[in-house]
């Protein structure tokens, strides 16, 4: 079956047919380093976390392109509110975002450019608008130099709507531009602003505008056409409106398809640090573990809309442990040998038709369902087949808790685990003993006395498991 997407500029799910035959190029907007990951920016690097996957799975060779956005409005006024310079500030909030990536089993881009190591290629961009007439210099002597959006007759074909129907922005500056719907692409100089947040150029020393940076790195290291732009549903408009048409004006053929994952709401509202509705991913991953999130991220697809919270969360991390418990056991019973894995037919179809991860996800459970059947029967070889087959599917999904980074997590050293796993196994003796004398109430405070720590217990026939955050589970008593 065709890998088929939606393919927002067209409204439509349409077969993939990569530009180069069997390899991939993706650009997806990164980060405005301003502050801390909450798990609506991350929601994006899940998604196209698992798109990467899938097209490697799929035989494509891919490289993904993801920028860091560290010169901006929203970064030199809250470098200014702490008293940091704004470069500081931006590589402290570019760290924490690498961190989010990484604890989520996110694989890092081929390449992570940033907008301030690409001003050359910015200017070169400026000067050939303004060439082709479609970019102009501000009269007022500010060094500002604007998009003209009229000069465009294809603008707004991204988002389907009409040039004379747009209004500009409440926020908008208009002076110096021919048309208050124009976007900046260069910002001059202004006081008040850090001379390092500047750069020479023919119009005077400034910044570049936002759009301007994405439109230049995705050019560079994808070429003039490439297969994938993607991001937020809110990045549709104006960013990416503003992206095609300043690309396209300059002779780009550009991207061949958009794919835009919708929002994570909090309350029905976009989740946002301005809102306060911002579940930081740093906290997030405190109260579950982090292959937990993503399993529940993983769950929705791309273009519906994730109502986050932490009850819904938490029946996504059982749903998850129901999974990693099956393999746990079947891994121990089968020695962990595998053959090759088989997808199932359902869960390709899933994948390839816009990368349906509900129905994908269907198809995993029903697998560990009959996986589930067949381990009381012990070893055999329709257990390991099952196993692979489930493990495959983890993979694909970036949810196999026997595969890196997740078995790597152990929580510490050697005598430190063997420490925890014999308090452990002292409260599960303690737990056992009011088992049996029918104690159930003393029994079940033990269980949340270790699960408010993080220590999850499983009871099977052949006793009790635990596991901590992204440890092997353990045998008790």
């Amino acid at each position: 079956m065709t890998l088929r997407l939606y393919d927002t500029a067209t409204a439509a799910v349409r077969d993939f047919e990569p530009v180069h035959p069997g390899k991939v190029g993706i650009y997806h907007c990164g980060l405005t380093v301003q502050g801390a990951p909450h798990v609506g920016h991350i929601y994006k690097e899940v998604v196209f976390d698992v798109l990467r996957r899938w097209l490697e799975r799929s035989g494509f060779e891919v490289t993904v392109i993801a920028n860091v956005t560290d010169i901006e409005d929203k970064i030199l006024t809250k470098s200014a509110e702490r008293g940091v310079p704004w470069w500081a500030h931006a590589y402290e909030f570019e760290r924490e975002l690498h961190w989010a990536y990484d604890v989520l089993g996110c694989r890092p881009p081929t390449y992570e450019p940033r907008a301030t190591g690409h001003i050359p290629e910015m200017l070169e961009m400026i000067a050939d608008l303004i060439e082709r007439g479609h970019a102009y210099v501000a009269p007022d002597g500010s060094g500002d130099v604007y998009f003209d959006v009229k000069s465009w007759p294809a603008y707004g074909e991204l988002s389907n709507q009409r040039i004379d129907d747009m209004e500009a922005a409440p926020d908008a500056d208009p002076r110096g531009k021919r048309d208050p719907r124009d976007f900046a692409l260069w910002k001059g100089h202004v006081d008040g602003v850090p001379l390092t947040a500047s750069w020479p150029t023919p119009w005077g020393r400034g910044r570049p505008g936002w759009h301007l940076e994405c439109s230049a790195m995705a050019g560079k290291y994808l070429g003039e056409e490439f297969d994938i732009h993607g991001g937020g549903l809110d990045l549709r408009f104006p960013h990416h409106e503003n992206e095609l048409a300043q690309s396209t004006a300059v002779g780009q053929k550009f991207a061949r398809f958009w794919m835009h994952n919708a929002l994570v709401t909090a309350a029905g509202e976009k989740m946002s640090k301005s809102l306060g509705n911002g579940a930081i991913v740093r906290s997030v991953v405190e109260r579950v573990r982090p292959i937990e999130l993503r399993y529940y991220l993983v769950q929705s697809h791309y273009r519906s809309v994730v109502e986050f919270s932490f009850g819904a969360l938490e029946e996504a991390a059982t749903g998850f442990q129901r999974i990693e418990g099956f393999v746990t056991r079947a891994t121990e019973v089968t020695g962990g040998a595998a053959p090759a894995a088989e997808l199932p037919e359902a869960f390709v179809a899933a994948m390839n038709d816009d990368l349906g991860t509900p129905a994908a996800m269907a198809a995993l459970h029903l697998t560990v369902r009959d996986g589930n059947k067949l381990l009381g029967d012990g070893d055999s070889p329709a257990l390991r087949e099952n196993l692979a087959a489930v493990r495959a599917m983890l993979d694909v999904l970036g949810l196999d808790p026997l595969a890196e980074p997740w078995v790597s997590r152990t929580g510490g050293s050697a005598e430190l685990t063997e420490v925890l796993d014999g308090l452990v196994k002292a409260l599960l003796d303690q737990r056992q003993a009011a088992r049996a004398r029918k104690d159930y109430a003393a029994a079940d405070e033990i269980r949340d006395r270790l699960k408010a720590l993080g220590v999850i217990v499983e009871d099977t026939p052949q006793g009790a498991r635990w596991t901590v955050a992204g440890s092997t589970p353990a045998e008790g008593i």
